[in-house]
């Protein structure tokens, strides 16, 4: 994600870095060349004959851009659907883990519990739910972008649990199940009631949605025939909109037709960046902030300050 200050309207016309310019810098030039090739045969030619009427260029780039408007929505909201479900995860894992540091440890009296939390301090099996509830992030992040999780899982969980999760096609289930058996055998053991363990199997529930939900946006691409079909209308047009205006415009030909095709070249750009927001483009979500972010969070429940820095955009304000 491109996170950067707010800069003034006159230095926003001329921002090229982490714009779509780069992506699309070939295509312009090229329908730059057609422009002036069109340009220099119908001034070189009273018999120039690849001149066309403007008006199903009128016609056309309306329709194009109504198109390509509606393709632009439905990508930003996968992308806006994303970051929604991510926000849930964040406010779930926060609740679980108040609920674990607050659960009475084995053998504890009440009062004992509450001595023990009024300091700030945890039990050990609180600190092993709030590892899982932040493996359970990483797990899902590495899910998402298709990368391997064991070398966060080392830093959180055992040999053992590693291994096993590993092992599974969908490795979120796993971690869930895992905090799932710790929690109902809680409630065997007498230390939760029958509400607080409906309560967090709703929480639980919570998650598993949410990690559904994201697991549909990754493997639910835009329809294929649908993408091709926008390509090529957006790169046909543009090649053949020189010949367009080259008769009522004349000399200003390469600088419409390059103005004309970077709004449509880019926002078919940037509908591709936002389609699967969980790449690592410079305009995906930031999936690894937001587990650093979620990671921090769980163990200032825990009453720990030796916690991750806060992340922040790089050098070119990009934040992974």
């Amino acid at each position: 994600m491109i996170v950067r200050p707010k800069t003034g309207w006159f230095r926003m016309l001329f921002a090229w870095e982490n714009s779509v310019q780069n992506t699309i810098l070939v295509p312009l030039a090229i329908i730059f060349a057609l422009s002036l090739a069109a340009l220099w045969g119908y001034r070189s030619s009273d018999a120039f004959l690849f001149s066309l009427s403007p008006v199903p260029f009128s016609l056309i780039g309306v329709a194009l851009a109504i198109f390509a408007s509606f393709r632009n929505s439905a990508c930003y909201e996968r992308y806006w659907e994303g970051r929604k479900q991510w926000g849930t995860l964040t406010s779930t894992t926060r609740d679980l883990a108040r609920f674990a540091v607050t659960v009475p440890g084995s053998g504890d009296t009440r009062a004992a519990a509450n001595t023990r939390a009024d300091a700030g301090g945890a039990s050990q099996d609180a600190r092993q739910v709030v590892a899982l509830l932040t493996a359970f992030v990483q797990v899902l992040k590495h899910q998402l972008r298709d990368s391997d999780p064991e070398q966060d899982l080392r830093a959180l969980l055992g040999e053992t649990e590693v291994r096993d999760i590993r092992a599974l096609a969908y490795r979120p289930h796993g971690v869930l199940l895992l905090v799932q058996q710790r929690i109902v055998a809680w409630h065997q053991e007498g230390r939760i009631g029958d509400v607080l363990l409906a309560w967090a199997l709703a929480h639980l529930d919570t998650l598993t949605q949410a990690s559904g939900a994201c697991e549909r946006i990754r493997t639910t691409p835009v329809p294929y025939p649908y993408e091709v079909l926008l390509h090529r209308t957006t790169y046909f047009y543009c090649v053949l909109l020189p010949l367009g205006l080259v008769e009522s415009v004349g000399w200003a030909t390469p600088v419409i037709a390059v103005f004309i095709s970077y709004a449509f070249m880019a926002l078919h750009t940037i509908a591709g960046e936002l389609e699967d927001p969980f790449g690592q483009d410079a305009n995906d979500l930031p999936l690894d902030a937001l587990a650093i972010h979620i990671e921090r969070s769980l163990r200032e429940t825990l009453g720990d300050t030796d916690l991750r820095p806060v992340p922040v955009p790089d050098a070119r304000y990009r934040l992974d």
